[in-house]
Formats: structure tokens, sequence, C-alpha cells
């Protein structure tokens, strides 16, 4: 592996790319028992590693082949590291990029002088009309991955990790997409501080690498995962893959909610927001140490990228707390009389409720499906225990891909047996308590027919609530509703109401 030294050492990569910093992530460190740090390759002017690979593969370009210019096949970061690199070169760039890329990065390419050609559906579809386009014009195609000047600029980054920190590491994580970065890395680390544990880290969905060294050739997957779009990759690179089956200690697969998890913790340590695959090699750190019990070692993982698609923020954080285990998601039954909603929200305790659905189904028994934060797995056993012997089925959901994903967002219907229903929407103001002090004050003869609550992170939580009043106590409810001290409006009259709840 001597020749990828050499290649390292001399790559040209500083012209436009930057030494990114090493930094500690202390809350996350302090929960891991260990010491990580963070390599900030978010921090690049593209945000994202792809930068030193494109620019140290073009600088080795003659004259005469910057002149013909560099095409390239890319649904986004190596697209912007490839088009910087040749608007800092001078010579034209020609990106590939499939039709469903999002405009702002097609923007973000264009922006940079380089040529955008949208064609096909997928990375595939847009690399095979990459390399037509390279024989019809005979520009150089310069690959994400698969190449050894590409392969060694992103190895300046292990270059960078072992001058920054130079006491001992245990491990260094790194995400693996068509294995470039964590060839380079590999390459460089293993030759002089071969005692480092590289680990690769991939989603479980787009894990070409893990299956290829399993197989000790390379796996063409018939599907990849999009979440982690960064590193869906269908096959790997074969001098990537020679490099990693030679030099890479371990391969760890990590699920979509380990990834948001993962988002958070690095916001709340640094208050920059990763991209799916950037977070991935601390997913891969978190789960490596709790597995290991590892205490007391110094953990770096490599943060990748920063290219979010702000669309995506909300998913993440709502899979954040049940990535972090902090979320337990359960099914309640609860017999359909009043004051049994009251009673179970009192064995609930002051826990932090994240979300609550109910609607009213039969004159027996109610479904509950609730979201309610957690300090861990244990304490959610405990929890549906506790409630399993008050007497109601509890079923946990929190693993449960549907629910997660599709049920929480459809629980509901219409109720014709839901008789003198009237429907409210209120802001709870986001304190413990404030759940129970409205069900504290009605009137315990009603009953509450339809229930909905999410957590927004705001000062006040919204709630529709639905219940069975008689016309007789309409007055009652004036008064209650004057007295509890909420904001409230009426929504019995609201058209979607009556279209597909009432």
């Amino acid at each position: 592996m001597n020749g990828y030294l050499k290649r390292i050492l001399n790559a040209r990569v500083y012209d436009v790319a930057v030494e990114t910093p090493l930094e500690a992530a202390p809350n996350l460190s302090a929960r891991t028992g260990n010491t990580i740090l963070l390599k900030r390759e978010d921090m690049q002017p593209v945000f994202s590693f792809k930068l030193r690979g494109a620019y140290n593969k073009m600088a080795q370009l003659t004259a005469e082949q910057l002149k013909r210019g560099v095409i390239a096949a890319s649904a986004g970061n190596h697209a912007q590291g490839v088009a910087l690199s040749a608007q800092k070169l001078g010579c034209k760039a020609v990106i590939v990029m499939p039709t469903t890329t999002p405009q702002i990065k097609i923007q973000a390419v264009a922006g940079r002088g380089a040529k955008v050609v949208l064609h096909g559906d997928s990375y595939s579809d847009a690399y095979q009309h990459a390399l037509e386009l390279e024989q019809q014009s005979q520009m150089t195609f310069v690959h994400p991955y698969d190449d050894p000047d590409v392969i060694a600029g992103q190895g300046t980054i292990a270059m960078e990790i072992l001058r920054q920190h130079t006491q001992a590491i245990h491990a260094i994580f790194v995400p693996i997409g068509g294995g470039g970065l964590i060839a380079g890395v590999a390459a460089y680390v293993k030759e002089l501080r071969p005692e480092i544990k590289v680990i690769g880290v991939q989603p479980v969905d787009s894990d070409a690498m893990k299956r290829s060294v399993q197989a000790k050739r390379r796996v063409t997957l018939d599907h990849v995962g999009l979440f982690a779009d960064g590193v869906a990759v269908k096959q790997v690179g074969t001098e990537t893959f020679r490099l990693c089956r030679k030099l890479v200690d371990e391969i760890i697969l990590v699920d979509t909610d380990s990834a948001c998890a993962a988002l958070k913790d690095v916001f709340e340590d640094t208050r920059s927001i990763l991209e799916p695959a950037g977070a991935l090699a601390i997913a891969g750190a978190k789960l490596y140490a709790a597995r290991e019990n590892l205490k007391g070692e110094t953990l770096v993982a490599i943060a990748s990228g920063a290219n979010m698609n702000f669309d995506r923020l909300r998913f993440v954080a709502e899979r954040a707390e049940i990535g972090e285990q902090r979320e337990s998601i359960l099914a309640v039954s609860i017999p359909e009389t009043p004051g049994s909603f009251r009673k179970f929200c009192a064995l609930l305790g002051k826990r932090n409720i994240t979300e609550f659905n109910y609607r009213y189904a039969d004159s027996r028994v109610a479904h509950v499906f609730v979201g309610i934060q957690v300090r861990d797995q244990l304490e959610t056993a405990d929890l549906v225990d506790k409630l399993q012997r008050s007497k109601l089925a509890t079923l946990d959901l929190s693993n449960n891909e549907m629910a997660k994903l599709h049920l929480r967002h459809l629980v509901g219907g219409h109720a014709p047996e839901a008789k003198d229903e009237i429907l409210f929407r209120f802001e709870f103001p986001e304190r413990p308590g404030a759940l129970m002090n409205f069900l504290n004050s009605m009137n315990h003869s009603w009953n509450i027919s339809l229930f909905h609550y999410r957590n927004h992170g705001a000062d006040y939580g919204r709630v529709l609530v639905g219940m069975q009043v008689p016309h007789h106590d309409k007055k009652a409810l004036k008064i209650f509703l004057d007295t509890l001290g909420y904001r409230y409006w009426d929504e019995s009259g609201n058209p979607a109401y009556r279209l597909f709840l009432g």
C-alpha cells in the first residue's frame, strides 16, 4: 500500500479544500463514556468531503485533458465538488444528474458554472449516460469513488486526523457508499498507525460493501434505500473493494432511526445539521461503543457532509427520539367509560407525552395510540408492565415500522355511536400537568370521544378534543371552558371534521 501513502502525501487538495477541525462532542462523549471526536467535513466549501477527491483527480490532468473538459455523474455532493474544481482550474464541466435530483442541488451545481444534463430516474441511469457522453465528447470522466487519485484525495482526511490527535485512538468510523472515503482513510491509517481500527458504517438497506466483503466478490444490490442518499450505491468500486477487503477491520450496519438520533446528537453538540449519510459514522460509533461496553476510549467519527434537504427535518426530528430509545410508542386498550381516560393518564405519571391519538370506536373499549418520552428501553418495559398490572392491555409498537410511519397519522375515522359529540381545539401550555389539569377540571360524566395531541416543540401544545356533552349540559360546558384558562376554538362546524371524523 506504499503507493497510496505517497499519493496521499502528495495529494493536491488544499487549493480548494480546507483542513477541517477535529472537534470534541462533549454531550455525546459524556453519554457514551468515551471521548467522541468529530472530523467536520461538513465545513468544506461544498459542505462535503467529496471536494478533496474530485479536485485531486482533476489537478493531475494534463493541459490537453483540461482543455477538453471533464464529465461526471452524481446526484449531489460529488457533482458540487467537480463543479467547484472545474471553476478553480478553468475547465469545462458537464454533470449528468438524475431527473429526480432536487432543484436546490441542480442550482448549486449550475451556480458554479457546470453544465447540468438531466437523465434517467437514478444514479445508475445518469452514470451510464455520462459514459456515453464521455465517448462522444472525449471529455475526462471523474469517477466519484473508484479512482486512485480520488481515493488519495479522500485519504488526506486521515492524514489530518493523525496530525490533529497524536494520542491513542481506538477506532475511526467512516461512512461507506462506493468506498472511496474509507479506502483512502484505511490506506493511510493502516500504513502509519495499524493499531487503530478502521470501521465502516453503512445503512441496513444500502450495504453493498458489507455484502461484498462477506461474499469475497463485488455484489450488486437490487435496491438501495434513499434516506441516506449520499451512500445509496448498488455496487462498490473495484479498487475500493480491494482496499476494504485488505484493510478495513469491520463494517457496521445502522438503521434509519439510529441515523436520525445521530443527527440530533451532532446538532446538540455543534448546532450543525448533517445530512443522513453524514451522520452514519456517529451512529456507528455509538452502536459499537454500546456493543463492546467500551469506556474511556477515543473514537473518531467522520461527519462527512451537510447537504440536507430542508423538508427532511420533520421526519428526522420525529424519528430521532425513537432511534435513541427515548420515546416509546404504545397501543393501550382502556374501558370506554367516563373517567377511564383520566385514570390512564394518571398511570403515565409526569412523563412527557409526545403524541396522543384516540377515537371512539364502540361502547365497550377504547384504543389509544400514545408516544411517551422515556430514559431507555428498561423504562418502557416497566411502564408496559405497570399498565398491564392495572388491567390495561398494552402493546409496545416502538419497533413497529408501519406504526411509526403510517398508523400514527391515520388513527381516527367516523364514529356514528358518539352521540352529542362536540369538537374543540385547545392550546395547552407545554408543561407537566397541563393535560391532567384539563381532565380534572372537566365534568366526569362527559365522555372523551376523540383526542389528538403531538408535541411540536413549541411553547404551546395543540390539542384536538371530542367530548360527548348532552344538550342540557351546554351551560356547564361554557363555564368549564371559560374557567379552564386555555385558549380554545369550537371546531364542531369545521367541514373537515364533518367529512372525516363526525
